[in-house]
């Protein structure tokens, strides 16, 4: 089945929602199927107000190879069902479970239907109806933790408790750990099902972070929205304020100023070089590695001191505005930050090269928390945890933004999909993060920083994605017919990467989980929102 017009639209850009052509809701798994086996990918899945009584549900595929954004839009009886399509799409999976929490849309024949972010058992009294738990087959048959279809209930009743997947025989246990954890970390439970030593599945239950933050970006003044944009996921402010800016910019026709676009681009760079740095020196510590473990350390501090120079905040916040920024780069500051940084590199140069040389590290790195590429692209993951695995998918090349339209950035790509790729990956990002800083900053343009900020269009609905530390970030927003927001969406990198790291367990010892979720460094308040 094929749509003959669909809607498609440039990243920044924003379309009206009266344009996106609708089809039947049993033609729409297929229709957004065909997409996706034509070069696109499921991003994102949202629901706006339709015609009373019912939502319209719409589905964002990316397609990569040329830079567009499709919209696919089927209207649903609101408390109604729809055919899932995580039969057809298994990287949607994750999404559905979401738009069934938050919309009460049923995903008919969804095989992995239970909570996401939801605590049923504590949620008796929730307006929303709670998921129930639901029978399903071995996830451990197929390469993704998505099993075969099998028929599921409509949620009736509160849960008792959360339906963890278990694995039963002779010599088999479960081990469970957190949400409580012993370090200063955010909450999350792991539940293990072992054999010895041995790890058959890892099931990871979040939620504990839930904040509302959708409906504070769509409720709160104006002047709040960024705050809660940057407290998404803390350690990715500036990711996400890109994200709100654009999308908000989009809907009114902005154009941001040159220089403005620039700084932006550094700011994401040097966020993208303090946690890459910070990571690498975290999985140095995670194998008993301490030169690694301290210099990485420390110089992940050289990257937050750059950015709090520019705004006064180590990790970015304040200094993006509506409409461009709120802080310039004076040419004294620029020269100081340009030699700082090119000390940095020397140093970083030195502690890679003993790092990744060294046999005791190589050794606990190699063939740890694997994740096939054929696993990677059915999960649909994003970012450093994709290029490990081989996915070329990295939204500065393939959907880029203000400065980095004319960088020509090629994606760095390993394909062992193990915990020393996904070390490399970072490690090759960290270089051309750098190079990118030194030259945008040395060039940097003189002109305005903002410009005002026209009022919403109407009707309108704006698709962003950026390429945050962690992988691809995607906001959406859309505007009622008064022109104020009717919708915003969400969609942190960690929301598809967690099951990622789930799968690389499977077969690994118990004992590596620690190293294989630093390989990661999910966000747990990203997932939640």
């Amino acid at each position: 089945m094929k749509l003959a017009n669909p809607k498609s639209f440039r990243n920044g850009a924003a379309i009206a929602i009266a344009d996106v052509s609708a089809v039947a809701p049993r033609a729409f798994r297929d229709l957004v199927a065909n997409s996706c086996s034509h070069g696109g990918r499921l991003c994102g899945l949202v629901t706006l107000p339709g015609r009373p009584g019912t939502l319209d549900l719409v589905a964002l595929v990316a397609h990569d190879g040329d830079g567009r954004l499709s919209a696919l839009k089927t209207g649903v009886h609101a408390g109604g069902g729809y055919p899932a399509l995580t039969a057809a799409i298994p990287a949607a999976q994750a999404l559905e479970r979401a738009i069934w929490e938050t919309d009460g849309l049923f995903p008919e024949g969804h095989p992995w239907l239970k909570p996401l972010r939801r605590h049923p058992a504590l949620e008796a009294g929730a307006a929303v109806p709670v998921p129930v738990p639901v029978p399903v087959p071995d996830p451990a048959r197929a390469h993704v933790p998505v099993p075969e279809p099998v028929p599921a209930p409509r949620p009736s009743a509160p849960a008792t408790e959360h339906p963890f997947f278990r694995v039963e025989g002779e010599g088999t246990h479960e081990v469970a750990v957190g949400p409580v954890h012993a370090g200063i970390i955010e909450p999350g439970h792991f539940r293990f099902q072992c054999s010895g030593e041995t790890v058959h599945h890892l099931e990871i239950h979040l939620g504990y972070q839930h904040r509302g933050a959708e409906a504070l970006m769509r409720t709160s003044p104006p002047s709040r929205r960024m705050v809660v944009a940057e407290s998404i996921a803390g350690d990715t402010a500036i990711g996400h304020g890109i994200a709100y800016c654009r999308a908000m910019e989009s809907l009114g026709g902005l154009e941001v100023p040159e220089t403005a676009l620039w700084l932006r681009a550094i700011a994401l760079e040097l966020e993208r070089l303090a946690n890459h740095v910070g990571d690498l020196g975290a999985l140095c510590n995670d194998v008993g590695f301490l030169p690694g473990a301290s210099w990485f350390g420390r110089l992940r501090g050289e990257f937050l001191n750059a950015t709090m120079e520019i705004c006064g905040n180590r990790f970015g916040r304040g200094l993006l505005v509506l409409g461009g920024v709120r802080f310039g780069v004076p040419l004294e500051l620029r020269r100081d930050l340009l030699g700082r940084l090119a000390v940095a590199r020397r140093d970083l140069e030195d502690v890679a090269a003993l790092t990744f040389e060294s046999p005791s590290v190589l050794s606990r790195f190699e063939h740890a928390g694997i994740v096939s590429r054929a696993a990677a692209e059915d999960l649909g993951l994003v970012g450093p945890a994709a290029r490990a695995s081989g996915c070329m998918r990295d939204v500065r090349c393939d959907h880029p933004l203000g400065a980095f339209v004319e960088w020509g950035l090629a994606p760095a790509v390993e394909t062992s999909g193990d915990v020393l790729a996904r070390a490399r990956v970072r490690w090759v990002e960290v270089g051309r993060s750098l190079e990118f800083v030194l030259a945008r900053l040395a060039a940097l343009p003189d002109g305005p920083l903002s410009v005002e900020v026209p009022v919403p269009r109407p009707g309108a609905l704006a698709a962003v994605l950026v390429e945050g530390w962690r992988g691809e970030i995607l906001h959406v927003a859309a505007t009622g017919d008064d022109g104020a927001l009717c919708a915003y969406r969400v969609f942190d990198p960690s929301l598809r990467n967690w099951f990622g790291l789930a799968m690389a367990l499977r077969g690994n010892p118990i004992s590596d989980f620690p190293l294989c979720n630093k390989s990661f460094n999910l966000s747990y308040a990203g997932h939640d929102v």
